[in-house]
Formats: structure tokens, C-alpha cells, sequence
């Protein structure tokens, strides 16, 4: 009997994990845009990260392929290396201005 991919996935449908990392993906910008705490701007790029993966797990699950999941790995190690270099920058930065509001920082735009 051939299965497609559809009837496989599972009692959720693809738009439903779709719906979710985007969800996910537009309440990490909206805060990252809104908030000027460097923690939480740290941590809603780790959303947006997060949303994305899932979005590659659903869509290599729903076409039964590895290649999202790969994708996911790559994710990761990219996450990893940002939350230590964002950390580390986090620090840094407040031992030099005692705060960890981004409006401190403007004068260096430029």
C-alpha cells in the first residue's frame, strides 16, 4: 500500500507546525524590534532561530526527506556559537556602562 506524506505526518497537518514556527518567528522580531533590554533582544533572536528549525524539521518530516533535520543541526551550532559570542558581548558591555539598555550604545552607529 503506498503511504504519502500527508497521511503520515501524523493527526497535525504541515500548516500547523507552519501556523507555529511563524508565530513563533513574528513574536521573536516584534520583540527583538519593541524591547531595548540586550538580554531579551539576545533572547528573541534565539526564538527566531527556534522558529526557523521547526519549520525545517516539519517540512523534512512532511516530505519525508533528512535534509531538514541537517538543517536543524546547522541551526544549532549557529545558535551555539551566537549565544556565546552574544553572552560574552552582553558582559562586556556592561561592565563598561553599568546597564544593559540598548540606547546606551547609539553614540557607536556611526
Amino acid at each position: 500500500m503506498l503511504m504519502f506524506a500527508a497521511e503520515t505526518f501524523g493527526p497535525l497537518a504541515l500548516n500547523h507546525y507552519l501556523l507555529t514556527s511563524a508565530l513563533l518567528f513574528v513574536l521573536g522580531l516584534v520583540g527583538f524590534l519593541v524591547r531595548r533590554n540586550l538580554i531579551v533582544m539576545f533572547l528573541c533572536t534565539e526564538l527566531m532561530l527556534q522558529a526557523a528549525a521547526m519549520a525545517m524539521i516539519a517540512f523534512g518530516r512532511f516530505h519525508q526527506d533528512a535534509s531538514g533535520q541537517v538543517f536543524v543541526i546547522f541551526i544549532l551550532t549557529i545558535a551555539a556559537a551566537e549565544a556565546a559570542i552574544a553572552l560574552a558581548l552582553v558582559v562586556l558591555l556592561y561592565r563598561r556602562k553599568n546597564t544593559l539598555n540598548a540606547e546606551a550604545w547609539s553614540e557607536i552607529k556611526e
